[in-house]
């Protein structure tokens, strides 16, 4: 059971794990606290966004659209490998997932399939938006994934967690396909060896 780290620890850890870090706006005090508590913290969850063009999918990350305010993320990785923070505290991106994942996950044991939506993942989650279509044809730039890899591992670091604390939005909530292009068992190695 993990409080959340402090923002400027949460900088200083993505830019100590060798990230381009862009702090936009507001974004340590930008959040949706006043919905509930964010934390205790057990993991972090990567998504892609459906959108294309950096500077609008950073400003919807932090602004959010139609019924779902922002921020809908912690950070959003754009394909040129920087991290935007666009919020921090709780966010609206995990929404609603299963409470057999997240005990997997706290365990750090192999993850069930998702099946329900029953617990609050915006309160538990470190939240990347990843830019990218989704539709399994739009590339992931090596840059990209390369600074996907390193914001988990930063935050696994700190948290003293392994690779297995990492979970793609698929594995939490029921119809979810996101990140889509590559797959999480992939990143999770990544991050593993990078942990070494």
């Amino acid at each position: 059971m993990a409080p959340p780290m402090s923002a400027s620890t949460f900088l200083d850890a993505l830019r100590e794990e060798g990230l381009t870090v862009v702090e936009v706006d507001d974004w340590r005090d930008h959040n949706r606290n006043h919905k509930g508590p964010w934390g205790p913290v057990h993991g972090v969850m990567i998504h892609h966004t459906v959108t294309s063009g950096s500077e609008r999918t950073v400003r919807i990350c932090r602004d959010g659209y139609g019924g779902l305010p922002g921020p809908l993320c912690h950070g959003v990785i754009t394909k040129d490998g920087r991290v935007h923070l666009v919020g921090y505290g709780r966010a609206n991106h995990a929404g609603l997932g299963d409470d057999d994942v997240l005990r997997a996950v706290i365990a750090e044991k192999t993850l069930p399939s998702d099946n329900e939506a029953n617990t609050d993942g915006n309160r538990h989650f470190y939240g990347f938006e990843c830019e990218n279509l989704g539709d399994g044809e739009d590339p992931w730039p090596e840059a990209q994934l390369a600074a996907i890899e390193k914001a988990a591992a930063a935050i696994c670091r700190h948290h003293g967690w392994t690779e297995r604390s990492v979970i793609g939005h698929l594995e939490w909530q029921p119809g979810k396909s996101d990140p889509r292009g590559f797959t999480m068992r992939s990143m999770r190695e990544r991050i593993r060896d990078r942990l070494k």
